[in-house]
């Protein structure tokens, strides 16, 4: 076990490919998938997809990061994505059945991230489907946050759940109240670089992952195109989009392939109003308005469409979804529950949770001379029993709990430069802890390590 935990803290570099050759790749799937589609569908066959693709020139040197790095981002994206009834097993610490999953191993390989031979070993496709699609999100987002902080480094990144944020304006199926496109093209995520006072940059965001070669990540590449364009925010086509396929290859490191698609859009705010007002449940039409020409009605085509008359509304909707994942990320599902709409899922994160099989707030810890509260898991890791503690920092915690979202933001960004990115291994907690600006902490030991009276901390 102290072997898993050491190469959890290990940086490791991870392969990004971001070209004009990956871009006329993709374009040809595209290509392909719609004569394809037309074929087999006729008129209906051929996708609306997001023109002019480009590299992502800031992403194509590659990243350093830790496998703790990969799995406390994904534990974050995956809080509020509502994936069971045992609520914290199967968001947040859903994460951690990947803490042997990736590795640097192999001659000639050393240096760079790849899956380990335990997690190459996995037989049923289902699993096999399940790993590449959660280790998917963990590298795109985490190659997202590192493009959007690049571009904006004086502000924050937040990543909201793309399906919890729209819900809160339209349905999504037939589980939701309110009309339906039947349009299933959605982006996984949304990536917020905020500040306060001033508007922020939203651009949709699709991650996905395969166990198979290039050519496979071309495909879910062309597939994203259409996917991130169903979500406009502001003017009509003009909304900057990203698109990630990690390739999970079981011979060769992990290479995470990345397209954009530029513009000028996805302007939120700035808001006219403080931040805590509560987010009103909408029933938007599921339909996006091109501009009228020669004064004839354009035609709406299905999709969600943030309107400039809709841009405080739905800033608001992904300052108040982000504080939900925080307080969800804690174990405080009350507290998550009073930022989301009923279409959101306000009354999960409320309905009560034995801790044996979800996640309570009632564990607190010091790191780095600041007080973290939180919730913990107690499992098995093979034949070793590890403690797993998730939190944030008190002081946000509290402001979160209190429904306080204005001046949560605003402490969480002047605290931003304190708390760097960075993973160690803390000496008194006994294994790996990653810290992340937003003051969120995931942190992970051998049971055996820690006495009695430190458990009751």
């Amino acid at each position: 076990m102290a072997d898993v935990l050491n190469g959890l803290v290990q940086t490791t570099n991870v392969s990004v490919r971001s070209n004009s050759d990956l871009v006329g790749e993709v374009e040809s799937a595209a290509a392909k998938d719609d004569r394809r589609r037309e074929e087999k569908l006729g008129k209906a066959g051929p996708l609306r997809r997001k023109p002019k693709l480009s590299p992502i020139l800031e992403g194509a040197d590659g990243l350093q990061l830790t496998p703790w790095d990969i799995l406390h981002t994904l534990a974050r994206a995956l809080t509020l994505t509502r994936r069971g009834s045992a609520r914290g097993l199967a968001e947040h610490w859903g994460s951690l059945k990947y803490s042997h999953a990736l590795t640097d191993e192999g001659k000639g390989l050393r240096g760079h991230m790849r899956l380990s031979a335990e997690a190459r070993g996995i037989a049923a496709a289902s699993y096999k489907r399940i790993q590449s699609e959660e280790l998917g999100i963990g590298f795109g987002l985490a190659l997202a946050e590192h493009i959007m902080r690049r571009r904006k480094p004086d502000h924050m990144v937040s990543i909201v759940h793309a399906d919890t944020a729209l819900r809160a304006g339209w349905a999504l199926t037939s589980g939701d109240k309110g009309p339906r496109s039947g349009y299933q093209h959605r982006p996984l995520y949304f990536v917020e670089a905020w500040k306060p006072g001033e508007p922020s940059l939203v651009l949709p965001v699709d991650c996905r992952g395969n166990h198979g070669n290039a050519a496979r990540s071309h495909q879910q590449l062309a597939a994203g195109t259409a996917r991130v364009e169903s979500v406009h925010i502001g003017p009509w086509n003009l909304t900057p989009c990203l698109m990630f396929s990690t390739e999970l290859n079981t011979k060769r490191p992990l290479t995470v392939h990345a397209v954009q698609a530029p513009g000028t859009g996805g302007r939120l705010g700035p808001l006219s109003e403080n931040l805590d007002q509560r987010v009103e449940q909408r029933n938007n039409i599921p339909f996006i308005h091109p501009p009228t020409a020669d004064g004839e009605p354009a035609e709406s085509l299905p999709g969600f469409h943030i309107r400039p008359k809709d841009t405080e509304w739905f800033q608001r909707v992904l300052a108040h979804t982000a504080a939900a994942e925080a307080a969800a990320f804690s174990g405080d599902g009350k507290a998550a529950s009073q930022y989301l709409t009923e279409q959101q899922g306000s009354r999960y994160f409320s309905a009560f949770v034995h801790a044996a099989t979800g996640s309570v707030q009632d564990v607190d810890w010091e790191f780095l001379g600041t007080k973290f509260v939180g919730t913990e898991h107690i499992f098995r890791s093979n034949r070793d029993r590890v403690e797993v503690f998730s939190g944030v920092a008190e002081s946000f915690f509290n402001l979160v709990r209190q429904g306080e979202v204005e001046q949560y933001r605003r402490e969480v960004y002047a605290r931003r430069s304190e708390w760097p990115d960075r993973v160690w291994w803390d000496k008194e907690w006994g294994g790996p802890v990653s810290l992340r600006r937003d003051g969120s902490v995931l942190a992970i030991r051998p049971l055996a390590l820690c006495s009695s009276d430190c458990r009751d901390s």
